[in-house]
C-alpha cells in the first residue's frame, strides 16, 4: 500500500528510476516526450518546405535539399510520430488503468519496445551523417537501390522501429485478454480499449510484411540481387504491392487509435452514454480486417488490370461504412447531451470536421477515372494530411489534454488550450484546403518548382502553415507551463465514468489502484 501523497511520479527518484522503470505510466510518458521531440523536428522540416514553396524557383534551398527535407519530414512524421503516437504514449498510460490492471502483461517487453524505438530513431538520425535520403518516405524502387545517401541506414531504422510496433501491439492484446478487472466483460470495456486492441491486431499482422520488404531492399542494394530493380531482373511494382500491403493497414494503425480517443472524449464531454456501443466496437475490428484488402487503390496507375482496379475501388468504398458508423454514432451521442466545450472536446470537434473532409475526399481518390487525374497531385497531399494530421494528431492532442490531469496532477489554462485548438484548426485549413484546388488543377506533389498560376495557392498554404505551427507550439507551451503554474487537479475533473477516473487517486500510485476494482456496469453509465 502506497503512503498518502505518494504516486507513480514521486515514488522513486533519479535517472535510473526512469531509465529502468517497468511502470507502464512512466514508459508512456517517456514515449510521449520522445514523440513530441520528433514532432517538433518533423514540423520544423515542414515549415522549411513550405517556406521554399512561397515562390517559384529557388527561395531558401536548392532542389536536392528540398527532396531530402520532404523525405525526412515524411519518414519522421510517419515512423517516429504518427504510427507510435497514440498507442505507445496514451495507450501505454491509459489502457491498463481503464482495464483495472496493475500494469501491462509484459512490463519488460514494454520497456524493451521503448528502447527499440530509441535505437531506431538514433539510426534514422545517423543516416544524416552518411547523407540525407531523398527517396521520399515510401522508398520506392528502383530509385532507392541506386541513389546516393543513407538509404540503407534509413531503411534499417524503419525495420528496427517495426519491432517496437509489434511488441507494443502484442502487449496490448495480451493485456486486454488476460488482465481485465473482475466483472469487466468485453462489452464493459471502454471503446478506447477496443480501438487499441484492433490496432494491435494490425501491428502484429501487417508490420512483418514491411520488415521483410525493407530487408529485401537492403539485400538488393548491398548484395545486388535482383528483386525490385528491373536492371537486375527485378520488378519495381512488386515493391509497391509489398509496401502498400503494409502501409494501408498502417493508415489504420494511425487512425484507429485516434478514433478510440474520440469515442472517449465525445462520451465524457457530452455526459451521456455512448450511442451504439457495440456498432462502434465492431467497426474498429471491421476497419482492422478491411485495411488488409484495399492496398491496390494506391496502384490504380501502376498497370494492374481493369478488373483488379474495379475490385479495389469497391473495397475502398466499403471501408467508408465502419468509419461512417463511428461518425454517425458520435453525432447521435452529442445530440441532446450536456455538451461541454472544454479544451479536449474542442480538439475532438476539430477532428470531427477535418476527418470528415479527409474521408469525403478519399471517395474521389477511390473512383478509378478520377484517381487517374488526381494521382500524384497535391489533392493526394491534402487528403493524406486531413486524415493523418487532421484526424490522428487532432485526436492525439485531445487525448493528451484529456489525460494530462491524470498524468501530471496539474490543470492547464483553459483559455490558452482552447485558443491553441482553434488556431490549429484554422491554420490547418488554410494550409491544406487550397491544396485540393491545386491538385484538381494539376499541380504535382513533391515538385520543387511550379507554374506561376499556382503561386497564390502556395502562398496561402505557406502562411497557413505558420499559423498551424504557432498553434501547435502554443498548445505544447500551455501544457509545459501548467507543470509549474497549473492548479492541482482534482481526482475526476471531467466527471469521467471509466476506472482511471473513478478508482484511482488524482495521480495514480505505482500499482495504479489501492485495491482491486470490481466492475459492475459499463464504462459510460452517467447519472
Amino acid at each position: 500500500m502506497s503512503a498518502p501523497g505518494k504516486n507513480y511520479l514521486n515514488c522513486k527518484k533519479g535517472f535510473a528510476s526512469w531509465a529502468l522503470t517497468l511502470d507502464h505510466k512512466r514508459i508512456g510518458l517517456m514515449y510521449l516526450g520522445s514523440i513530441m521531440f520528433f514532432f517538433l523536428l518533423g514540423g520544423l522540416f515542414a515549415l522549411l518546405l513550405r517556406t521554399e514553396l512561397l515562390s517559384p524557383g529557388h527561395t531558401i534551398m536548392d532542389a536536392k535539399r528540398y527532396n531530402q527535407l520532404f523525405t525526412l519530414h515524411g519518414a519522421i512524421m510517419v515512423f517516429l510520430v504518427i504510427i507510435p503516437g497514440i498507442p505507445a504514449s496514451l495507450g501505454n498510460f491509459a489502457l491498463p488503468l481503464m482495464l483495472g490492471a496493475k500494469d501491462v502483461a509484459f512490463p519488460r517487453l514494454n520497456l524493451l519496445s521503448y528502447y527499440i524505438y530509441v535505437l531506431g530513431a538514433i539510426v534514422a538520425l545517423g543516416s544524416l551523417i552518411v547523407g540525407a535520403v531523398d527517396t521520399g518516405w515510401t522508398f520506392y524502387m528502383p530509385y532507392s537501390s541506386t541513389t546516393d545517401g543513407g538509404v540503407v541506414l534509413m531503411v534499417t531504422a524503419a525495420f528496427i522501429l517495426g519491432f517496437s510496433s509489434i511488441f507494443t501491439g502484442l502487449n496490448f492484446i495480451v493485456t486486454t485478454h488476460k488482465l481485465r478487472a473482475p466483472g469487466m466483460s468485453w462489452y464493459r470495456m471502454p471503446l478506447f480499449v477496443w480501438g487499441i486492441y484492433a490496432t494491435g491486431i494490425i501491428q502484429i499482422m501487417a508490420t512483418p510484411v514491411l520488415a521483410i520488404t525493407l530487408l529485401l531492399l537492403i539485400v538488393e542494394r548491398v548484395v545486388k540481387v535482383g528483386i525490385f530493380d528491373p536492371v537486375l531482373g527485378g520488378d519495381p511494382v512488386l515493391f509497391q504491392h509489398f509496401f502498400w500491403f503494409y502501409s494501408h493497414p498502417a493508415v489504420y494503425i494511425m487512425i484507429l487509435p485516434g478514433m478510440a480517443v474520440i469515442s472517449e472524449l465525445i462520451a465524457v464531454f457530452s455526459q451521456k452514454r455512448i450511442f451504439g456501443y457495440k456498432p462502434i466496437a465492431y467497426s474498429s475490428i471491421a476497419l482492422a480486417v478491411l485495411s488488409f484488402l484495399v492496398w491496390g487503390h494506391h496502384m490504380f496507375v501502376s498497370g494492374q488490370s481493369e478488373l483488379v482496379g474495379m475490385i479495389f475501388s469497391v473495397l475502398t468504398f466499403l471501408v467508408a461504412v465502419p468509419s461512417g458508423v463511428k461518425m454517425f454514432n458520435w453525432l447521435a451521442t452529442m445530440h441532446q447531451g450536456s455538451v461541454s466545450l472544454k479544451t479536449p472536446m474542442l480538439w475532438a470537434l476539430g477532428f470531427f470536421v477535418l476527418f470528415a473532409i479527409g474521408g469525403i475526399t478519399g471517395v474521389f481518390l477511390g473512383v478509378l477515372n478520377v484517381d487517374v487525374h488526381l494521382h500524384d497531385t497535391y489533392f493526394v497531399v491534402a487528403h493524406f494530411h486531413y486524415v493523418m494530421v487532421g484526424g490522428t494528431f487532432m485526436a492525439f492532442m485531445g487525448g493528451i489534454y484529456y489525460w494530462w490531469p491524470k498524468m501530471t496532477g496539474k490543470m492547464y489554462s483553459e483559455f490558452w488550450g482552447a485558443a491553441s485548438a482553434i488556431m490549429v484548426v484554422v491554420g490547418f485549413n488554410l494550409t491544406f484546403f487550397v491544396q485540393f484546388l491545386m491538385g484538381a488543377q494539376g499541380m504535382p506533389r513533391r515538385y520543387y518548382n511550379y507554374l506561376d498560376q499556382f503561386t497564390i495557392y502556395h502562398q496561402i498554404s505557406t502562411v497557413g502553415s505558420y499559423v498551424l505551427g504557432l498553434g501547435f507550439v502554443m498548445a505544447l507551451i500551455t501544457l509545459l507551463v501548467s507543470l509549474k503554474n497549473g492548479k492541482t487537479a482534482p481526482k475526476n475533473p471531467w466527471h469521467g465514468a471509466s476506472l482511471e477516473w473513478t478508482h484511482t487517486d488524482a495521480v495514480p500510485i505505482e500499482t495504479n489502484f489501492r485495491e482491486q476494482p470490481v466492475v459492475t456496469e459499463g464504462p459510460y453509465e452517467y447519472r
